[in-house]
């Protein structure tokens, strides 16, 4: 807006001279010395009336620039205007002429020229990007979605169309998922690098949730799952910084592309499945990278197969397994719960923090990056302990049962075992045979075989199915005395003061 009111105030109020006026506005002293001769000329007078705000007072002056240019309503999106140009075959006029058919009363020809040059010197000013062969490729999600009837739908389901473009040829890859999730984010990739026949040393991405966990201009933190599966594939990842679409013009022109050549053509098209229309979107593929490029020689399908294809790092012996990490703390039990099925841990890591790493058919345990365990996946069972991953004690005890432990006692003796069998057919469940079979081992421990075995031949002898009554013989030396059931030795005493039988006849 120029500044023709201040122009006014100061030589009519203050009687500023031309120099001064220009020296104080920061203006031209012709510019100054117009904005007086065009007020003079066109019949207004100072003080201006105060309705007259500054866009009329510049009309009142520029009658013929400012014909029909303030009106909001008519002015074009520069930005796309400026995507539009850097087409085949564009021009401001054939723009402008489709920018007035929408909008009646807009800028003039001549206004629109000027105030796209101006938009254009507004641009940043940015480094052409040099590109590294096998070093880069982009990858982003094209903004329209595709719609897909499946049979027996009346409303269609829409698939994102993923799209992949390695720096050095350009070399466009796509195709179509049914959202932009973890799983078909990952699957995305995993079938593009089977496509190129190789992996590029980086990822350059947009910050989607499948990619980054936590956006950071200089420490993003990258999704667990997509981190394992570019170390799968040797390569980094590497985020593009929020809304700096310059980080990843190559994915951006490959969208562009995409949405043209691929989606535009295939418009009219109806497709039932979204393998119909990948297999559609893989036909198309060579023909928009076999296109020869305007301003260069080739096409990106030779720059390929000549920069990018040599470059790339080998693909690994098996295809990536989609996988999922979570984070979570182990019970005091050293198990933790997927899907309502126990899993064990090593008994060291009850209570602390673990990382899962979950797919089609294994849980992996990992604690500080190292894997500490691995399971296959329960289809149906309720818990998955190892032996190998339990306390020595609960070892033992799980490994337990009535069998062994006779066998055991039948190497002490066949009291033992007779006795510890009849024992074990009275008690209830198994950790109470356990504890039986603990107090017989502790009792051989402190008594020794020998005694046990006469212990328990004694027990055997009165009936006598109780551990109270093995403490007891055990503690009072009994087993060291013969008994009988059947025969009983009298004592014959001797004394006055015994009256013997015959006393009271």
């Amino acid at each position: 807006m120029r500044k023709i009111r201040q122009v006014l105030r100061l030589h009519y109020e203050h009687h500023s001279s031309k120099r001064e006026i220009a020296k104080s506005l920061g203006i031209s002293r012709n510019a100054a010395s117009e904005y007086l001769i065009r007020f003079s000329a066109c019949g207004l007078t100072w003080p201006l009336q105060p309705q007259l705000n500054d866009l009329d007072l510049e009309r009142h002056l520029y009658p013929s620039d400012m014909a029909g240019q303030f009106t909001r309503k008519t002015l074009p999106d520069w930005a796309q205007i400026h995507a539009a140009m850097k087409q085949k075959g564009a021009t401001l006029q054939i723009l402008h002429e489709g920018y007035l058919a929408q909008n009646q009363g807009g800028l003039s020809y001549s206004r629109f020229c000027t105030h796209y040059r101006i938009y254009k010197k507004s641009l940043k000013r940015f480094m052409r990007q040099i590109y590294t062969p096998g070093e880069k490729v982009f990858v982003d999600y094209a903004g329209p979605t595709f719609p897909i009837y499946e049979l027996g739908s009346v409303d269609p389901k829409y698939a994102q169309i993923f799209v992949g473009v390695l720096g050095a040829s350009s070399y466009i890859y796509a195709q179509a998922n049914w959202s932009q999730k973890l799983e078909d984010w990952i699957d995305a990739h995993v079938r593009m690098f089977a496509h190129f026949g190789g992996v590029p040393s980086l990822i350059v991405c947009d910050n989607l949730k499948s990619a980054v966990t936590k956006v950071s201009r200089t420490e993003p933190i990258i999704n667990a799952t997509y981190q394992a599966m570019a170390e799968h594939y040797g390569a980094m990842v590497l985020p593009a910084r929020a809304y700096k679409p310059k980080d990843k013009a190559k994915a951006e022109n490959g969208v562009l592309i995409v949405e043209r050549w691929i989606l535009f053509r295939l418009r009219q098209r109806i497709f039932t499945s979204l393998a119909d229309l990948n297999a559609a979107i893989q036909a198309l593929l060579p023909e928009i990278n076999g296109k020869p490029f305007q301003k260069t020689a080739g096409t990106r399908r030779s720059l390929f197969e000549s920069l990018d294809y040599p470059a790339l790092k080998p693909l690994p012996d098996q295809q990536y397994e989609f996988a999922q990490f979570f984070k979570v703390r182990v019970g005091m039990d050293y198990c933790v719960t997927v899907d309502g099925c126990a899993y064990s841990v090593p008994w060291q890591l009850a209570g602390k923090e673990i990382e899962l790493r979950i797919s089609m058919g294994t849980i992996e345990v990992l604690y500080k990056g190292e894997r500490v365990a691995s399971h296959a996946k329960s289809h149906g069972q309720t818990m998955a302990i190892k032996s190998e991953h339990m306390e020595e004690a609960h070892r033992r005890f799980g490994s337990w049962n009535a069998a062994s432990a006779l066998t055991w006692a039948q190497t002490i003796g066949g009291s033992v075992a007779q006795l510890l069998q009849k024992l074990l057919e009275k008690t209830r469940g198994h950790e109470q045979g356990y504890r039986l079979n603990i107090v017989f081992k502790k009792l051989v421990e402190e008594y020794g075989d020998q005694r046990m075995e006469l212990a328990c031949a004694r027990a055997l002898e009165i009936d006598a199915y109780a551990i109270s009554s093995l403490r007891s013989i055990l503690r009072l030396g009994l087993d060291g005395r013969p008994s009988s059931n059947n025969q009983i030795q009298e004592t014959q005493l001797e004394h006055p003061n015994v009256r013997g039988s015959a006393y009271y006849h």
